[in-house]
């Protein structure tokens, strides 16, 4: 596994201006690989959800169980305290509590204690035509106010389209996009729900939605890492 990002600070100006910022590579291709595989290994995942039958979009996602794969484990838990100061420094910010703890188990084991108790680490498989829509992944009361996706294929090569999309709502404006494609390996930072905003009366919230462009051709999975349990 490489490390994760070699400028930090460059993360945190990316996240702080548009809400989602790109890692440099995590994962080596084989590893990619390795998990994409597990897609079809029923028993590593607690449940599976069909988006065209809840209305979510088009395509599949499953729910790994507490048993997570090793890279899987081990990128949440380095991740973790490296996105700790800014969701605390955002917190801040927006005058909102600040609850997590420096260790990442001890943050579960709150979220476990408030009812939220099930594995939210997602594995993503998109085919022909297949799209997510605008969403936010809350579970609960507990809520984390960053995530992760990696990307397991090659755009271009392996899939095209498919691009990760967040929109960022804007008071008495109309909202705007960003489009990213996710290099194979790479990481992307965004936010839960929303972002403090800067106006001149001080900081106020700036509500995003994540989701997925309509994928082309080809075969898009991605890896979810999420720092809240669910419900």
């Amino acid at each position: 596994m490489n490390s994760l990002f070699a400028d930090r600070g460059a993360l945190t100006d990316d996240l702080n201006a548009y809400g989602s910022a790109l890692t440099g590579p995590i994962l080596t291709a084989a590893e990619c690989r390795e998990l994409t595989a597990l897609y079809d290994d029923s028993a590593r995942f607690r449940t599976t959800v069909d988006m065209a039958r809840h209305r979510f979009g088009s395509g599949q996602y499953r729910y790994f169980t507490h048993e997570l794969p090793d890279p899987v484990r081990e990128l949440r838990s380095a991740f973790y305290p490296l996105l700790l100061p800014i969701a605390r420094d955002w917190a801040a910010k927006l005058g909102k509590p600040a609850p997590w703890p420096d260790n990442l188990d001890e943050w579960l084991r709150m979220c476990h204690e408030a009812g939220q108790s099930k594995s939210a680490q997602i594995l993503l498989r998109y085919g022909p035509g297949d799209w997510n829509a605008l969403h936010r992944d809350v579970f609960g009361e507990m809520l984390f106010p960053l995530q992760v996706v990696v990307g397991l294929d090659a755009p271009g090569v392996d899939y095209t389209g498919g691009e990760f999309v967040m929109t960022e709502q804007r008071p008495r404006a109309q909202s705007r996009g960003f489009a990213t494609t996710l290099p194979q390996g790479h990481g992307l930072v965004f936010t839960t729900r929303d972002r403090p905003v800067a106006t001149h009366r001080g900081w106020s919230n700036g509500p995003m939605r994540h989701g997925v462009s309509t994928v082309r051709s080809g075969r898009r999975h991605t890896l979810g890492l999420v720092f809240h349990d669910a419900s």
